[in-house]
């Protein structure tokens, strides 16, 4: 990964980040020699995204099959949460 630092983008800009972008897909910044942040091109934001909604859909079905979940619709969901609502509690 490309490395930046605070100056480089405060004497260069843009154009920094851009030149650590040609060869790399991210590229990190230091701020007084600290890793801080990640800048990365929208198509590989894009594709980071797609996989974390892709993983989130996998946890979900996953949970469906082992039982954690429920699928119901949204009156039958409002249903029950309208008795767990007056079930008085002890």
């Amino acid at each position: 990964m490309s490395q930046l630092t605070a100056n480089d983008l405060k004497v260069r800009g843009i154009a920094a980040i851009e030149s650590a972008l040609t060869a790399q897909t991210e590229a990190t910044i230091s701020v007084r020699g600290k890793d801080r942040f990640v800048v990365m091109d929208m198509a590989q934001y894009h594709y980071l995204r797609e996989c974390e909604l892709e993983a989130a859909l996998m946890q979900s079905r996953a949970d469906l099959a082992a039982g954690r979940a429920r699928q119901e619709s949204a009156e039958d969901h409002m249903a029950r949460l309208d008795a767990l609502l007056r079930k008085p509690s002890h």
